[in-house]
């Protein structure tokens, strides 16, 4: 397993962190934290709001008695949350760990502009981990977000952190400019769900499976991630230890890509040419914000990807967040277009956007459920 130095915090984590998440047991937990340390893992990754997770983690690195050098541990606390109420969830946090300190602890879901306002507010939840930090609790203080680029850049100037969990994949580029400012500023750099939210990438549709051959589509994906050396760390949210085993073939991997792998890339840019033609949304985001609310950029990556390569389970599972998972994933249905116009003179693409937005609704909805009562009851 190799590592890499996490920006300016200096720790050197494994390049694949274990992300606890998914853990639902305490047996569970035991064995998966005993073979992803085993096979090299040394970053453990956990939160508040993980359930029981920080509860499971502590008791298994205590049954199994590893020394603390070996192993590096970050939580997640709220942003919103009060200075007082940071240092009693800290202590709390601790305790189900059976720690004495986190290496790290991370503001989790810095995610809207009202987040942010509120963490760096007098008496806010980063004043208090400054304190935590300040007072051996805490050793970096970093953050994860769910937000835009924009937000994600205005966090990095704050200069505040010295980490951060982000959403990027291959799939999903759109970050790039937040890797490249947080490398410029020596923030370390925490890749979350690079193969669920990555693409469902251990379930892939056959034309993708085709088209990364000889590769598996999970493994290219980590390497297009392992050969960044921007990017300190990939998080497995493994449930069982055998979901380690796919990222610890590719452990060791860290080199540029191959000839084949940049085949395999090539093939699959070359395909979205091919099947959208002049539909190809290209994700610059001119056309936004949108009136009714719709995440026009992401509804249409999502539509790009259920046609180009098969995606329409994975189309289906992000689509229906909409609505459903607030600021963790904001914005309408594409439904709600009312075909007002708004956005066309932005579209540097000339794209029908109204059209497009109603075919990805047919295409991501997913199958009708019929209602077991209605609108009142009797």
């Amino acid at each position: 397993m190799q590592t890499r130095r996490f920006g300016r915090t200096e720790l050197q984590l494994s390049v694949f962190s274990l992300g606890t998440m998914r853990f639902v047991s305490g047996v569970v937990a035991k064995a998966t934290v005993a073979r992803a340390i085993a096979q090299g893992i040394n970053h453990l990754e956990t939160a508040r709001g993980y359930g029981e997770s920080e509860r499971f983690v502590g008791e298994a690195l205590r049954s199994l008695d590893i020394p603390r050098h070996r192993f590096h541990i970050t939580t997640k606390l709220s942003p919103t949350a009060t200075a007082a109420t940071v240092q009693q969830q800290l202590q709390e946090s601790l305790d189900r760990l059976q720690l004495d300190y986190v290496d790290c602890l991370a503001l989790h879901g810095i995610n809207q502009p009202e987040h942010l306002a509120a963490a760096l507010a007098p008496g806010g939840a980063l004043e208090a981990v400054e304190a935590a930090q300040a007072s051996g609790l805490v050793r970096h203080i970093g953050f994860s977000t769910h937000g835009d680029l924009a937000l994600i850049l205005q966090i990095l100037e704050t200069q505040r952190f010295a980490f951060m969990n982000l959403h990027y994949y291959y799939f999903f580029q759109r970050h790039a400019p937040a890797i490249a400012r947080a490398q410029a500023l020596d923030v370390g750099i925490f890749i979350i769900s690079p193969t669920d939210k990555g693409g469902q990438l251990y379930a892939p549709s056959e034309k993708l499976r085709e088209l990364c051959a000889p590769f598996s589509p999970q493994v290219l994906n980590y390497r297009f991630l392992l050969s960044d050396p921007r990017i300190t760390t990939l998080s497995l949210g493994a449930a069982v230890p055998e979901e380690l085993d796919v990222a610890m073939a590719v452990a060791d991997q860290v080199e540029a890509l191959t000839e084949a792998e940049t085949a395999a890339l090539g093939r699959l840019d070359a395909e979205q040419e091919r099947s959208l033609g002049t539909d190809a949304c290209q994700q610059c985001y001119a056309c936004l914000p949108c009136p009714e609310q719709i995440q026009i950029p992401e509804v249409l990556r999502l539509r790009n990807l259920a046609i180009a390569y098969d995606m329409n389970r994975f189309g289906q599972y992000r689509y229906a967040m909409f609505e459903n998972a607030g600021h963790w994933f904001p914005g309408r249905r594409a439904n709600h277009c009312n075909d007002c116009g708004d956005c066309l003179p932005r579209c540097p693409a000339q794209l029908d956007i109204p059209r497009l937005l109603q075919d990805s609704h047919d295409k991501l909805k997913g199958p009708e459920r019929r209602r077991l009562w209605g609108n009142s009851l009797p």
